[in-house]
């Protein structure tokens, strides 16, 4: 396997014909703040989207985070170029290769839609493709069916559960789930996620 040229927290534009990922800015601050009051996305307890007030501070949480080496942080654009969430490359390990997919979040108008697939076949193709990764991971909480059951359509596999891995803003104690798709699973999943985007819906 090809070493990868850059660090996986270099930034990238990621185009397709349902998404555009391009590097976060302050720039994008109103439309993402326009984009989680789509569903009041701040107030899901099982998932942690920052609230109008506070989108500042993550932006700046995530960039600094790019500067360390550690993330590679995305706004989502739908196909009309307006603002439709956050997804990151995170816990970037590029000595062996490997990236978390996640602190992603959409407004509500375009879940359920062709952007989530094609903005992790996008994700995906960079990591294995580009970067070299020999695996990637996903995690979300135990009891988020619509996330959980988002990551299983894609073809990841469940690795195993940390439970008591993390407190939530209110205190309560997670139990993560840990999916991944390594290396010689990848054409198969890029041939899956194709295949469900070219299909009629």
């Amino acid at each position: 396997m090809k070493q990868p040229a850059l660090p996986a927290s270099t930034p990238a534009t990621l185009n397709g014909a349902h998404v555009h990922l391009v590097p976060l800015s302050q720039d994008h601050c109103a439309g993402l703040i326009d984009a989680a009051r789509d569903g009041d996305l701040w107030r899901l307890w099982y998932t942690t989207v920052p609230d109008p007030a506070g989108m500042a501070e993550e932006i700046n949480r995530r960039l600094a985070l790019q500067a360390a080496g550690l993330m590679a942080p995305f706004t989502v654009l739908d196909h009309t170029g307006t603002i439709a969430g956050m997804t990151t490359f995170m816990n970037i390990d590029d000595t062996n290769r490997r990236v978390e997919i996640g602190s992603t979040w959409y407004a509500r108008c375009v879940q359920k839609t062709a952007l989530n697939t094609e903005a992790k076949l996008l994700l995906l193709t960079r990591a294995f493709d580009e970067l070299g990764c020999i695996a990637v991971e996903f995690r979300t909480h135990l009891l988020n069916q619509q996330s959980r059951r988002a990551i299983e359509r894609l073809g990841a596999k469940l690795d195993g559960v940390l439970r008591h891995h993390q407190r939530s803003r209110a205190g309560l104690l997670r139990d993560t789930c840990v999916y991944s798709i390594v290396a010689p699973e990848w054409p198969a999943v890029r041939a899956h996620l194709n295949w469900l985007l070219e299909r009629p819906r």
